[in-house]
């Protein structure tokens, strides 16, 4: 038998052991509150979300492995406290700032 499988059948065999899964913790969950035994549903549940907590802390969110020589980007969190567009300024020419026209000012209305 080949161990090569089409990843469409490796996706459905691996969405069928989920089900079953999650259906075997249904039952064992179901059996526990029928049984009224809540002082280890209550410990199952601290260790369940202790290691969903592990499993978060050690996976590597960001994707990818930053290189040393990658320029970090700017950090814009103390601009957003304070209202500030940006903590790094725009350098703007003198060129381009010429080039944008001014809006005319407007006349006062009088009553």
């Amino acid at each position: 038998m080949s161990r090569n499988v089409s990843t469409a059948q490796g996706r459905k065999n691996r969405r069928k052991i989920t089900y079953l899964w999650v259906a075997a913790l249904v039952i064992v969950i179901v059996t526990l509150l029928a049984l009224e035994q809540t002082a280890l549903l209550y410990v199952l549940a601290t260790v369940g979300l202790t290691i969903l907590l592990v499993i978060v802390a050690m996976a590597d969110l960001s994707g990818s492995q930053r290189s040393m020589g990658e320029a970090v980007p700017a950090d814009d969190a103390a601009a957003l406290g304070t209202g500030i567009s940006s903590a790094v300024p725009q350098a703007t020419t003198t060129a381009s700032a010429a080039a944008t026209p001014r809006p005319a000012p407007r006349a006062s209305k009088r009553r």
